[in-house]
């Protein structure tokens, strides 16, 4: 059992503060005016910087907790979800996109669960971490998606997502593969 010094260290104070700004990123998506994106991306990208700092410290000061493992890739699904769907009203991605990349996300999770009660952990291959800078800079993009700079935001974010999602189907491939047997029970 981890102590309380243990359990609130710098890197799980992190990940709680990453979860408490899915709140404001929230928030600000209610807002249609264009600064009110900007806003949302600003805390985004924040809140993207923060889940490298908690796990860089982690692995560093070897400060890695069971409470860590469990909170840091729940942060980072609620993140992503809360504003894909917070983006469907808005108009700035279509409905079947977002119910693609988030029922992958259960079916992943999923299977690491079977995978664990095994006792097989399943790291993220190449391609998922693809998937994941491909997904963050396509959110990225969709909140600020007004044109900028002579970007326009909006269809750049769309492309970033349909590319995450090829990368999401060649890892879902890959861990489907790799966890084939403990389904099948072998």
């Amino acid at each position: 059992m981890e102590n309380n010094k243990q359990v609130y260290n710098l890197p799980n104070i992190i990940t709680i503060s990453r979860i408490l700004i899915i709140p404001i990123i929230f928030s600000l998506l209610f807002f249609r005016e264009e600064i009110y994106g900007i806003y949302a991306a600003a805390f985004f990208l924040l809140a993207i910087v923060s889940d490298f700092i908690d796990g860089y410290i982690a692995r560093k000061k070897k400060l890695v907790t069971n409470l860590g493992i469990f909170l840091d890739p729940i942060a980072d699904k609620l993140l992503v979800v809360t504003i894909l769907i917070m983006l469907i009203p808005l108009g700035r991605i279509p409905a079947w996109v977002v119910v693609i990349i988030i029922f992958r996300e259960i079916f992943i999770t999923g299977l690491r669960a079977i995978a664990g009660e095994k006792g097989i952990v399943i790291s993220a291959g190449m391609e998922g971490k693809w998937k994941t800078g491909f997904h963050m800079a396509g959110i990225f993009c969709l909140l600020v998606y007004y044109k900028h700079f002579y970007i326009d935001f909006g269809y750049a974010g769309l492309i970033l997502i349909f590319i995450s999602i090829i990368f999401s189907l060649v890892s879902s491939y890959k861990y489907v593969k790799s966890v084939s047997g403990l389904i099948l029970g072998n």
